[in-house]
């Protein structure tokens, strides 16, 4: 059974207005592809309009497969061609925080997060008020890092999202709006209004009772995240997270050379994974090389410290847990210190 257009219009007329359905594609085994056109500003809001249209093309009989993308709506000014991704119109924001640190790397994989949670938190046990941002709106870790409820926070009286607490940190996470077992299917634009809005629109605090430090755990890679953060706030310090492994320190450098152009201080780089010690022998086995320090010094970045590979820290991740580690410890005193 071929399914037509009219078909797929007709089972969406209740969920998305037909003026904003763009792109219908149709392929030859009737799985079926389209966008939504949306204001960048209700990104998170329109995830579940999204949805509920994605699942109501796959009741339509014959139909194998859907895929619905939520897209920027263009803007008839004449200034898109200068700003395509709609972002001029949002000013630069002055925040209640003190210092702003951004956590990154330029591949997937390398522990990013667990190294962005686990400073955080020992940097909540100095006494200082800290907030952590997960800002990986593709792959949000950090509820399950923390063994936070899937659930969306609460709104204050001012209308901004209550931020969940947990390890003595204010936390927020797309992870927290959508259905956790649901991909974050947008486009660069979305996932810049997204970003914004998770600086913007969240109590982290005022002019009288302002965090002392936020750590924003982004996304792997060098794209749309990024960009918002250089265009947007002010950033004091990146730290860059890498294995030792080759692959790993190419794209590292390449998240150090682009902070770098968008004026951001590297405050170091903190080699993950760098060994293995084994639980039955005590042998050290280095499994993805060696000698991340010396590519640090030929970089010119400070050398943070070495988190090894230990069965323990994936258990502690997996539970939600803290991995109570010395060399998160020593990690936060340079970082401190840089400040």
């Amino acid at each position: 059974m071929r399914v037509s257009e009219k078909n797929i219009m007709n089972a969406l007329d209740d969920i998305v207005p037909r003026d904003k359905i763009s792109g219908l594609h149709i392929s030859k085994d009737n799985s079926v592809l389209f966008s939504i056109l949306v204001d960048p500003r209700q990104g998170a809001q329109m995830e579940e309009m999204r949805q509920n249209a994605e699942q109501a093309v796959l009741r339509i009989k014959g139909v194998k497969k859907a895929t619905v993308i939520l897209t920027a709506e263009k803007q008839p000014d004449q200034s898109a061609q200068a700003d395509p991704h709609g972002m001029n119109k949002n000013p630069r924001l002055k925040l209640p925080i003190k210092k702003i640190i951004a956590v990154a790397s330029g591949k997937g994989g390398v522990g990013k997060s667990t190294v962005a949670i686990n400073i955080a938190a020992q940097m909540a046990k100095t006494g200082l008020k800290v907030g952590l941002l997960d800002a990986d709106i593709y792959g949000p870790s950090v509820p399950r890092l923390t063994n936070l409820p899937y659930k969306k926070p609460d709104m204050s009286d001012d209308n901004k999202l209550i931020p969940f607490d947990a390890h003595g940190m204010k936390i927020m996470s797309i992870g927290f709006m959508v259905d956790q077992d649901t991909p974050m299917i947008w486009r660069g634009p979305m996932v810049q209004s997204a970003i914004y809005q998770m600086l913007r629109d969240v109590d982290w605090g005022n002019e009288q009772n302002p965090l002392d430090i936020l750590v924003i755990d982004m996304p792997p890679g060098t794209g749309d995240a990024q960009l918002t953060l250089a265009q947007k706030i002010d950033v004091d310090g990146a730290i860059i997270v890498s294995t030792p492994q080759d692959l790993a320190m190419m794209d590292a450098i390449k998240a150090i050379e682009m902070f770098r152009k968008t004026d951001v201080p590297i405050l170091g780089l903190v080699e993950n994974m760098s060994m293995h010690i084994c639980t039955n022998c005590g042998q050290e086995e280095h499994i993805f090389g060696h000698d991340l320090q010396g590519e640090a010094k030929k970089r010119g970045v400070s050398y943070l410290g070495a988190i090894p590979l230990q069965k323990i820290i994936r258990e502690n991740c997996d539970a939600g847990k803290l991995s109570d580690f010395r060399a998160f410890t020593d990690i936060v005193d340079k970082v401190l210190l840089a400040f």
